[in-house]
């Protein structure tokens, strides 16, 4: 599912150097606004949305979600100027609102906090390997210029990426169970324990914190700071994503080189392949270790050096092995960022937090976008908006180290394991647990 919800939203990004600008006239700045138009309408219904996952369940809610958006990316085929394009943009964020913070709500409600942080990666896995089997796809769609009704190849493609958020949304009505007494896949044994263990996490929690509301969770410091820190890599992540297949298409004049549609997805694709493999390997040291702040800061600190230095690689291949750092950077920090608000909130408080971080963060998806574009075109070259990007990340890394010095958010210290830092959250203040019980825990 979210492999699809990146691709979609991400789809215009591959659209826009191959036939798109060009057909519909667009300018850099437009392209950046239609592009960036996507987050307001999805930032608008993000929290309402997740609170009614919440309310009716993740499996209806995220089902609906899914055909919803698939039905608007569809209309993306007989797009005819920029006003339809950054209207049906503005209805795809409406439509895919609540999905992202929708699925992490979901699985901390079937995944104790001791193995959130492995699980959190395999799903955020989802997002490079998007752009590294999406990227090639968008290619060959793109290549089949005039096949399906005549449609040029770029809206081909918005179609052929559509199609299967439908039918995988419909899946998930059938497949997604709310909660794990309703699997029938597990046995009343596994049933047993695993509601039990998360049972208690969320009593110690809602013990320990004492408020579980839509206002704890809105007035909460640590949401607004993580908030904050998203929005930083969130910047980075889709000034990358959507300017990244135009930079490419100018490495053909600056190389004196022709690409078709194939390579230049393959050549998209390449930043994240690594960016996959140091995601997994980074949030395993994290389970492993315990999350320290360096795990997150580190990253963000990486890709603020390391995006601004990819317009000033000289070549090619140099541009995008920087490029791949930055991916690299990125991709690691987000899965063990999201381990975060899960430690102080619960319940609806839970939804509307980590809805919130996603709000805020994604006013970046707006703005990242839009002002590449506009700084842009005012200077004639990417080098001005780059460094806005590096920033941005700075800026995230500066706060993540504050707000662990300040004891805001738990992170491991000495040679603390991530078992007994779970087991630290979970007892209540004051409590001493003895041997026994911690090893019963």
């Amino acid at each position: 599912m979210f492999f699809i919800n990146y691709l979609d939203r991400t789809a215009i990004g591959f659209a826009a150097p191959n036939g798109m600008n060009e057909d519909l006239g667009l300018t850099a700045a437009q392209f950046g606004f239609a592009s960036g138009v996507f987050f307001i309408g999805y930032i608008l219904l993000e929290v309402p949305s997740n609170l009614a996952l919440h309310r009716f369940g993740a499996r209806k809610w995220l089902a609906r979600i899914m055909v919803s958006w698939g039905i608007v990316a569809a209309l993306f085929a007989w797009v005819q100027n920029f006003e339809q394009l950054a209207t049906l943009r503005f209805l795809l964020g409406v439509a895919e609102a609540g999905f992202f913070p929708g699925a992490i709500l979901f699985l901390s409600l079937w995944v104790p906090a001791v193995h959130r942080g492995k699980i959190l990666a395999l799903f955020y896995l989802a997002q490079p390997l998007t752009t590294v089997f999406g990227a090639p796809l968008a290619g060959l769609l793109i290549q089949q210029d005039g096949v399906f009704f005549g449609l040029e190849g770029w809206r081909f493609m918005f179609l052929g990426v559509a199609i299967p958020a439908i039918v995988v949304g419909i899946i998930a009505w059938f497949y997604l169970k709310d909660r794990p007494a309703d699997a029938k896949w597990l046995t009343p044994t596994e049933q047993a324990w695993l509601t039990d263990a998360l049972d208690r996490e969320k009593t110690a929690t809602e013990q320990k914190q004492h408020h579980v509301s839509v206002k704890h969770a809105f007035k909460s410091g640590r949401v607004w700071a993580l908030s904050f820190i998203y929005f930083g890599f969130i910047y980075g992540l889709y000034a990358l994503a959507f300017f990244l297949p135009t930079i490419i298409d100018g490495f053909q004049s600056q190389a004196g080189v022709e690409f078709d549609m194939f390579q230049k997805g393959l050549i998209t694709a390449i930043p994240y392949v690594p960016a996959a493999i140091v995601l997994w390997l980074w949030s395993r040291d994290a389970s492993r270790r315990g999350l320290r702040t360096w795990h997150i800061a580190g990253p963000a600190i990486a890709g603020a050096v390391s995006i601004p230095l990819a317009l000033f690689a000289g070549s090619p291949v140099l541009t995008i092995a920087v490029i791949s750092v930055t991916a690299m950077s990125i991709f690691a920090a987000l899965p063990n960022f999201w381990t975060l608000p899960t430690q102080f909130l619960t319940g609806v408080a839970a939804a509307a937090g980590v809805a919130l971080i996603n709000t805020i963060g994604n006013l970046a998806g707006f703005s990242a976008p839009f002002l590449t574009g506009a700084v842009h075109d005012w200077t004639g070259g990417y080098e001005v908006p780059m460094f806005i990007v590096g920033f941005f990340m700075l800026v995230s890394a500066v706060i993540m180290i504050a707000l662990a010095r300040s004891g805001r958010v738990k992170v491991a210290r000495g040679d603390e394991t991530a078992e007994e830092l779970v087991i630290e959250q979970l007892a209540p203040e004051g409590e001493v647990v003895a041997a026994a019980d911690r090893d019963a825990r």
